[in-house]
């Protein structure tokens, strides 16, 4: 899943705690060809938490799915489904990190298992690396969904080992800004201004949503008893 190509990416929530994986994969293989499904884990239960994401090989395929699949009910609960660029745009509060120091050998996949243990992480970890080589440069930025989770990442984080070597943790500059690095008191005031990022987990946002207009229902029946239609 990493990195993912957001424009072709589902974001799907409202998830059973039965639902797995495999699961995911297969019901929405049905609106197109999947390339890879994330369900993100609770680091102490090792439950997921709820939400999840299907990435496929083209952003139609993506539009399709979230036509069909959108409050479609799995084990008795509707599900959201709409794009991860969206979803990820409107939970934006600025709770950027600057990454240095990186080892070499430290992939996306790593920073996410290490950081998300302090909250929600909204897009893949961006690893800055060589057009040419591809190889990492050794920074890293990480987008968090509250300043609660990045105050924890720095606190914790700044200083520590990761694959032997100490690395720095801190706010982000601001992109087009003269030295003016995220986490401000303005960007703080306006995130507790903003209903969107009161939500720790991404799901919840959805759960008041109104049903969408009538759709097409897929053909689950192949997915056990867990799954059925909207209605």
């Amino acid at each position: 899943l990493f990195p993912r190509v957001q424009d072709a990416t589902v974001y799907v929530g409202g998830l059973d705690e039965k639902v797995s994986e495999p699961l995911l994969w297969e019901l929405f293989l049905q609106a197109g060809p999947v390339v890879n499904t994330h369900m993100p884990k609770d680091r102490v239960t090792g439950q997921h938490q709820g939400y999840g994401f299907v990435e496929f090989l083209s952003e139609e395929d993506a539009d399709y799915a979230i036509k069909i699949m959108n409050m479609i009910k799995l084990y008795g609960k509707p599900i959201r489904v709409n794009k991860a660029s969206a979803h990820n745009k409107n939970l934006d509060v600025g709770a950027n990190i600057f990454i240095g120091n990186l080892d070499p050998e430290i992939d996306e996949k790593l920073l996410y298992d290490t950081f998300s243990a302090f909250g929600v992480i909204l897009q893949t970890p961006k690893i800055m690396r060589d057009p040419d080589t591809g190889n990492s440069k050794g920074y890293a930025f990480i987008n968090f969904a509250s300043f609660d989770a990045s105050d924890a990442a720095i606190e914790a984080m700044n200083g520590q080992y990761l694959c032997n070597r100490p690395i720095t943790v801190s706010y982000a500059f601001k992109k087009d800004s003269k030295g003016e690095r995220h986490g401000s008191a303005a960007e703080r005031l306006l995130a507790a201004q903003n209903p969107l990022s009161q939500a720790d987990r991404p799901h919840q946002l959805f759960a008041d949503a109104p049903p969408p207009p009538s759709i097409p229902t897929p053909v689950v029946t192949s997915l056990g008893p867990g799954v059925t239609p909207p209605g």
